[in-house]
């Protein structure tokens, strides 16, 4: 005869609770997390010296004076799923006028489900992609209007006691601020997410 086994009842409850969870998961459609900048910061402006070659012989490098600036970007992040999460760290890059201005780092972490949280990250911007739109930046800083672009990739997996399914989540956001006082004045974002099963 077969050996007996012996009945678990806290088997039997994580059995039963992970089977509701994954039911329910794949029941109720996941739903895209949102995000929202709500505030930039400016923590410093850097001076550095950039050497340009001049292109006609016998002359001198002439140096230009090149700032970049450290902002911290507060975020609201909100997950309206059932489950918590987890994120694996990634990087978020600010655009204007169509070319790469700067980044920000964005930590690893987790978010209960249910739940909204403030992410504050730094970021970096490159003034010397500034300076080859100066046109269109001082009639920005004029008009107190100043449109970036920014988007993300993060990746990340549920929390399950037996099973982990992965995500991944873009971002596209339209962010329009005052390049003067640094007040965020609208935006627009768009997230899509793409599931993993497996």
């Amino acid at each position: 005869m077969g050996k007996k086994v012996k009945w678990s009842w806290t088997s039997a409850i994580i059995g039963a609770t992970a089977a509701t969870a994954a039911t329910t998961f794949f029941l109720a459609k996941p739903k895209v997390p949102n995000f929202r900048l709500v505030s930039l910061t400016s923590l410093q402006l850097k001076f550095k010296n950039s050497t340009k070659e001049k292109q006609h012989q016998n002359q001198d490098n002439v140096k230009f004076p090149r700032l970049d600036a450290d902002l911290i970007l507060t975020i609201h992040v909100s997950n309206p799923n059932i489950l918590p999460v987890r994120y694996s760290a990634t990087s978020l890059s600010i655009y204007y006028d169509g070319s790469f201005l700067g980044s920000a780092y964005v930590p690893a972490g987790s978010q209960p489900a249910n739940s909204c949280q403030l992410l504050r990250l730094q970021a970096r911007l490159n003034g010397q992609e500034l300076v080859q739109h100066a046109k269109r930046f001082i009639s920005d800083v004029g008009k107190r209007m100043m449109v970036l672009d920014a988007e993300v990739d993060i990746c990340g997996w549920a929390k399950l006691i037996l099973w982990s399914p992965r995500f991944k989540v873009h971002v596209d956001s339209r962010i329009v601020v005052d390049p003067v006082m640094l007040d965020v004045i609208d935006q627009e974002n768009e997230s899509s997410m793409q599931m993993f099963v497996k």
